[in-house]
Parts: structure tokens; sequence; C-alpha cells
């Protein structure tokens, strides 16, 4: 029996909470500019999931780097079980939004991160 894909959204933590956000984790390494901590209901600030601040650095969201970026991000990611496993315990639970500052909302770390958890949990069905 196969289990249903996990049930992952992403948004911008300046979009406004919404009651089916399931469990809102903060997925970047800074506070979003602006933004009050009481005005996110945050589940988790997981910063040790974000990317290292060299590849952030050097993306510097630009879209013809991205895929690289991706590809770079992927391996931080195989290299930071810890993190990782507390995202998947909390799919688990139901749903969990992956909250980010970004403007591009095509071009990001979180964009990666959610394809990545996917990927992996599909694996492993």
């Amino acid at each position: 029996m196969t289990r249903a894909a996990p049930d992952i959204r992403l948004k911008r933590a300046y979009d406004p909470v919404a009651g089916d956000d399931g469990a809102r984790v903060l997925v970047d390494r800074l506070w979003p500019r602006g933004v009050r901590k009481d005005d996110l209901k945050l589940t988790l600030w997981l910063k040790e999931i974000a990317p290292a601040a060299e590849l952030r650095e050097w993306f510097g969201h630009d879209p013809d780097r991205f895929e690289e970026f991706a590809r770079r991000y992927r391996k931080e990611l195989d290299a930071n079980g810890e993190a990782v496993g507390d995202l998947e315990d909390l799919l688990k639970h139901g749903r969990v939004t992956l909250l980010y500052s970004a403007h591009d909302t095509v071009h990001n770390d979180a964009v990666v991160l959610a394809a990545y958890l996917r990927a992996r949990l599909e694996e492993r069905d």
C-alpha cells in the first residue's frame, strides 16, 4: 500500500496565516525583514535547514544560477540528516507549510527543499 504524497505547501513569510497551513516552518537562516515573530504563528524556525551562507550569497537569487544552486543545496541537504529528519517527522502528522522570505516564488531554497523532501519520501514508498 502506498502512502499519499507528502502534503507540503510553500508560502512567503509575508503572506497571511491561513487556517489550513498545518505546521508552519520558517526555513530561512535570516529572519524576514519587518515581520513580527508573533505574526508568523510558527511551529518551528528551522534555520539549520537553510543553505549555507556562502551558497546563498553565491546564488544571489539569480535565476540563471538556480539549477546549480539547487544541485549544491541538495548536496548540503544530503549531509544534513538531523534537520531533514525534523521536517520528515512533522510531515508524518500532516500538512507542512514551508515559509520563506524571497521575492521570487520559483527560484528559492524552499522550492528546492520541498522537491527534495517529496522525492525522499516517495522513494521510501
